[in-house]
């Protein structure tokens, strides 16, 4: 239990919900409610092509706290802040695996000896680096994604950018240059948005727990958007270095419409880190 006690300490450091910005501007083109509130059952938007047009603010809808109580006991409060709480995040942000059952992981000897090595403090958004995928899609900071014909723009509030090049192109066999979000194509099947992406580098981890990856980690993101507020999304994991099979978990995230994000500079005013404990 101390490691998910540091480990929710930390992502509290980390992290903060934020609907402010623009808080009193109503976005164009949004359904309504009699009352005013954005109606966020009422059918998806499609582009001017036909195709389910993704753009929007979204949050990962949170793991209850009732459910974090039953998956890591009482000690699932450690930590709550206002606005910060546990609450906020998807229960894959702490551990990717959880939903596997004990002796069931696909993890292998030498990632299972990386994860436990690994401490709290060693995560890299603590010295200021990216969290990675698919963390950044997990937690409390919400994502904004920006869709055009060739190119869709994803942007994390707590996180670098991604570009998913849906211009045709094919990924590389061989990257000379790993990046932290790897390299991202995209196509349509049917009403579904198919993301392959590869050419990571070995440095962020796949869950504030510590779960590694190598560089030969491939993901697949699939996202649907069933109506105007909610898009289901599934991500498959495939690393035969730290694997013995692929997985993958599935969430949805929720529309803030009337919202943006905000600006995020690890660097400034920063005083997080001198407090965490080692």
């Amino acid at each position: 239990m101390c490691r998910i006690s540091s480990l929710l300490v930390l992502l509290v450091v980390l992290g903060g919900v934020s609907q402010a910005q623009w808080l009193n501007y109503r976005t164009p083109g949004v359904p309504r409610l009699p009352d005013g509130k954005p109606n966020l059952t009422a059918p998806a938007p499609r582009t001017p092509g036909g195709k389910p047009d993704l753009s929007g603010v979204w949050h990962t809808h949170p793991t209850s706290l009732e459910e974090f109580k039953r998956l890591l006991g009482e000690g699932a409060t450690v930590g709550n802040v206002p606005g910060m709480e546990i609450d906020t995040i998807s229960k894959y942000a702490l551990n990717i695996l959880i939903d596997f059952k004990p002796g069931e992981s696909p993890i292998r000897p030498e990632a299972e000896a990386i994860f436990r090595s690994r401490k709290a403090t060693e995560f890299p958004p603590t010295s200021c680096l990216p969290a990675g995928l698919p963390f950044a899609h997990l937690v409390s900071e919400p994502t904004k994604l920006v869709q055009t014909p060739r190119l869709i723009v994803i942007l994390y509030e707590g996180d670098t950018p991604r570009q998913i090049y849906m211009d045709g192109r094919e990924l590389p066999k061989e990257f000379d240059q790993p990046t932290w979000m790897g390299y991202s194509v995209g196509k349509w099947q049917g009403d579904t948005l198919v993301v392959e992406t590869a050419g990571f580098n070995d440095k962020s981890w796949l869950d504030g727990m510590g779960h590694p990856h190598s560089d030969a980690l491939r993901v697949t993101e699939r996202y649907h958007r069933r109506d105007f507020g909610h898009l289901d999304v599934e991500m498959a994991f495939d690393d035969p270095k730290m694997y013995t099979r692929p997985f993958s978990i599935k969430l949805t995230e929720d529309l803030w419409p009337d919202s943006d994000i905000f600006e995020y500079l690890c660097n400034e005013d920063e005083k997080d880190r001198a407090h965490l404990r080692p």
